[in-house]
């Protein structure tokens, strides 16, 4: 069960904490809390207890069993695990270290005084990234040449990338944080880290990036995962839809150990992972299924609206049809009155009938194309115009038309052309007293 959350500590506890992790050379915080806690804060009882803990051995330092995987007590949900230096153990070796301890005290607290003055003086130039894939690449490259070319697959990319990849694959991405100065880097990259063991199961199993905190885009992540000490390994994965660190491993660690906890963390979260690609395979389905809808909709309604296109075509269509056909029947009605109008004017205009037993008169039979027969007297002195416009005033007559004999066939010049401006007289025309004209059709020509 995970230990409940801890509480603020006050200005008095944190100094005697770091008071106690001087003395007794404890590395992890955590465990200086613990034994403080027990004890009431009373740090001369805990400095006695701690003490009294050691067993006399022969060598000045004894590595202690390794721990089990815990949970964080700042965050349940993530898993650290914390490899702590070698402590001193013995008369012999608590007899050294206290030696040691005015010194260590002295050059820790003026470096940490000289860093502090430092950051006024000159700000640290990690804390401006300009290149993240340049210093990536960068200690790639002084990686291999310090340790060879056997090692994990380093992600050549920044940081965001390996993570925005990490998330769209579902993969777990491992974090390494290179400390240059660290007494425990180098033998944690070269016996760990470029191990057969390790580097087989890194690259099948996850995505690994790496860069050292020398440079600015190293600096700027450790600042983001606040690492205690080095080697620093975190593993994050996407959980309730945001990346997440879920494991964290400090401290120098055998490959054996390494790959075990690698495994208990990946176990530990399999579920959220899994439960991460079942959500992803289902909002997929049902994008897929979505933007076929939508396909399906869209091609309908492309359909109806080419339905509609092709309907309103056809009412315009027919709209432009029935005004054509309605302009036409205007224009019919209006060429039919004046029609009628001219004939009721040339009907007008027309000459009197001569009486019959007038010597200049002439009787003409007039044979309509409808075989109507017409009779009418006309004098001989009188034009050919007036037998036109006696039979175009008829409404029998068509439209078009033209007068010829029967014997010998000719067409009467009744109407002026532009070799004959004034049409000949009836006379002049050859007619004889009583004459039969036929009247020809002329409107289809």
């Amino acid at each position: 069960m995970a230990a409940p959350e801890e509480q603020e500590l006050s200005q008095a506890q944190t100094e005697k904490l770091l008071q106690f992790q001087d003395l007794t050379g404890l590395e992890s915080m955590d465990q200086c809390r613990r034994t403080l806690e027990q004890h009431n804060w009373n740090i001369e009882a805990a400095v006695q207890d701690r003490l009294n803990e050691q067993e006399g051995v022969p060598s000045v330092f004894n590595p202690p069993p390794a721990r089990p995987l815990q949970v964080n007590t700042g965050d349940h949900r993530v898993y650290s695990y914390i490899v702590s230096r070698p402590q001193p153990r013995g008369l012999l070796g608590w007899s050294y270290y206290l030696i040691m301890l005015p010194f260590r005290f002295t050059y820790y607290t003026l470096m940490d005084v000289f860093r502090f003055a430092l950051r006024f003086i000159r700000p640290d130039p990690r804390g401006r990234v300009t290149d993240p894939v340049g210093d990536v690449v960068s200690f790639i490259h002084i990686f291999e040449e310090k340790y060879g070319r056997s090692h994990p697959v380093f992600y050549q990319g920044t940081y965001s990338q390996a993570l925005n990849d990490a998330k769209r694959e579902l993969r777990y991405l491992l974090v390494y944080l290179h400390g240059d100065d660290h007494q425990d880097t180098d033998e944690f990259c070269r016996n760990t880290l470029c191990s057969e063991e390790v580097l087989t199961f890194v690259n099948t199993r996850m995505l690994f990036w790496a860069c050292s905190t020398s440079k600015p885009e190293g600096y700027r992540v450790s600042q983001a995962l606040r690492e205690n000490t080095y080697p620093f390994l975190a593993m994050i994965m996407l959980k309730d839809r945001k990346m997440t660190v879920v494991g964290r491993l400090e401290g120098l660690i055998q490959p054996e150990d390494l790959i075990n906890q690698l495994n208990f963390i990946m176990e530990a979260n399999q579920t959220y992972l899994t439960s991460e690609r079942l959500e992803r395979e289902e909002r997929n389905q049902t994008q897929v299924l979505r933007q076929q809808q939508d396909e399906a909709y869209l091609a309908s309604l492309r359909a109806d609206q080419e339905k509609e296109r092709k309907k309103k075509e056809e009412q315009e269509q027919r709209r432009q049809e029935e005004e054509a056909a309605h302009q036409t029947r205007l224009a019919e009605e209006r060429r039919k009155r004046s029609l009628a109008e001219e004939k009721e004017r040339k009907s007008e205009c027309l000459p009197p009938e001569p009486p019959q037993d007038d010597p200049d008169c002439l009787e003409i039979m007039f044979k309509l194309p409808n075989d109507t027969r017409v009779k009418r007297r006309f004098l001989l002195s009188q034009s050919l115009t007036v037998i036109h416009d006696f039979l175009f005033s008829l409404k029998e007559t068509p439209e078009k038309f033209q007068i010829v004999t029967s014997f010998p066939r000719r067409v009467l010049p009744c109407l002026p052309t532009e070799e004959q401006s004034n049409p000949p007289t009836l006379k002049e025309a050859g007619l004889s007293r009583s004459e039969v004209l036929f009247v020809q059709d002329l409107t289809d020509d």
